[in-house]
């Protein structure tokens, strides 16, 4: 069977490696690099920045834990951005490795549909080539959205693919949106020294998050000396003298090195002859069936095309299930837990139903709650700020959590384990968890559900 997939994002290169490991004859198309928005623009870049900062920050604590550090500590931002160049080319030729070893054939252009069973590639120097092939993934990704209102130059106003490609640090920088791209890239210049104002229409950062879950991580921006402006947005914005002026809907004027617009992002589907051969779309989103086929047969879509969560997570797990699918079976995604996760610190982490989502739904819930400043390991390492918070339902299982605080992205996956399996409270909190770790506050949390927590006063 030949498969031709359009893109080398998450979605696309982890589905050419299950098709070629089906046995399947695997075509990759892609534009630019292999990896996507996620490891040359996103994911992968932001958190090799956010460990430098995180370096110069445990740098500036040490005399916190007894250790005395002689000399000026300062970062160099040109050693940082080459430090994550490095970690983002190795991973990439990790990927070119991969399709060597599975036999996966890259060709580098523009995929556009022809038919059901053609793609026509247009190349770098306005060649074409023809690919046929029995079944098509589409793995496009998206783009960054920019409103109209923004003088989009890639210099001055610039988005999250400019961002990480600066030569020199921003003296200044206004971030135009407070979700995971403003919140992480906003921390990691502040960290550096910029002076960074970060403006969000919505009442709130991180607006898919619970309040308490928000309200920690404004607190730790202030502590910062970030800028946060919530509840007001950007009127209008223009470029005076190489610098970003935006007039906000307060009449409030903030003048700043760069702009960066980072309020969502769009599936990246033009002119790749979806329209011509009458795929459905909503939305401007490609519309599939559970097993992500299109209405055209044969034709699968994943990732940011369609309307499932902007994730690299998700985005692989979809290849995985269309490659499969276009073998003849018929495997679904379960998207009940599909986890969040903001590497600012604290850090921030998800999954599963929010309290504002059960609240929406008129859906009745409970709550089991601990804080990381009553866990002896996160005294012990100096890291207590946050808690973890768990939500069952009415038949004890637990349909959500949240942790805000030290490795919450990594703490996460045990609750996301328990939302995907459907496990109640007395089966996660009855597993004997190891002293002294991060991970007791899963457990404190579960057995604050039902006012059975040992080391809180708050059931007194």
């Amino acid at each position: 069977m030949k498969i031709v997939i359009i893109g080398g994002g998450p979605g696309g290169y982890v589905a050419a490696i299950k098709a070629a490991m089906l046995g399947a004859e695997v075509t990759v198309v892609e534009k630019r690099r292999l990896g996507g928005t996620c490891l040359n623009f996103g994911c992968i870049p932001t958190k090799s920045l956010l460990a430098s900062s995180s370096m110069l920050m445990s740098l500036k604590e040490a005399k916190d834990f007894g250790i005395n550090v002689d000399g000026e500590i300062s970062p160099d931002f040109t050693a940082i951005m080459k430090r994550k160049d490095k970690i983002v080319n190795q991973l990439i030729n990790g990927i070119e490795f991969l399709f060597q070893k599975r036999g996966v054939n890259l060709v580098n252009g523009f995929g556009k549909l022809l038919d059901k069973n053609t793609v026509e590639v247009t190349k770098e120097d306005g060649t074409k080539e023809i690919i046929n092939a029995d079944k098509i993934i589409l793995a496009n990704g998206s783009v960054p959205v920019v409103p109209e209102i923004f003088p989009y130059d890639g210099k001055v106003v610039i988005t999250s693919d400019e961002v990480l490609r600066l030569k020199e640090l921003p003296k200044s920088i206004l971030i135009v949106g407070g979700g995971v791209i403003g919140c992480e890239i906003g921390q990691f210049f502040r960290s550096l020294g910029t002076d960074v104002t970060i403006v969000e229409m919505a009442d709130q950062l991180l607006i898919n998050e619970d309040k308490d879950v928000a309200k920690q991580l404004a607190r730790q921006f202030k502590k910062d000396k970030i800028k946060v402006i919530t509840g007001i947005g950007v009127q209008s914005c223009e470029i005076v003298d190489n610098k970003a002026v935006a007039t906000l809907s307060n009449g409030k004027q903030i003048i700043a090195e760069y702009a960066l617009v980072c309020v969502g992002r769009r599936p990246n589907s033009s002119n790749c002859g979806l329209e011509e051969l009458g795929i459905e779309m909503n939305r401007g989103k490609i519309v599939v069936n559970e097993n992500l086929e299109t209405n055209i047969e044969g034709i699968y879509a994943v990732g940011d095309l369609i309307n499932t969560p902007f994730l690299a997570h998700v985005a692989s797990k979809e290849g995985v299930v269309a490659s499969e699918n276009a073998f003849g079976k018929s495997k679904k995604v379960d998207y009940t837990a599909v986890p969040r996760c903001v590497y600012t610190v604290p850090e921030v982490a998800g999954v599963g139903k929010t309290e504002k989502q059960l609240q929406e739904e008129g859906v009745e819930y409970s709550i089991g709650q601990f804080d990381f400043r009553a866990l002896g390991k996160a005294q012990a390492i100096g890291y207590f700020q946050g808690f973890i918070k768990v939500i069952v339902d009415n038949d004890d299982k637990i349909i959500g959590a949240a942790i805000v605080g030290p490795h919450a992205t990594d703490l996460l996956t045990e609750l996301s384990l328990a939302v995907h399996l459907g496990l109640t409270v007395d089966e996660v909190g009855d597993v004997i968890h190891a002293h002294p770790t991060l991970s007791e506050g899963l457990m404190e949390a579960l057995h604050d559900v039902h006012g059975e927590c040992i080391h809180t006063a708050s059931n007194i």
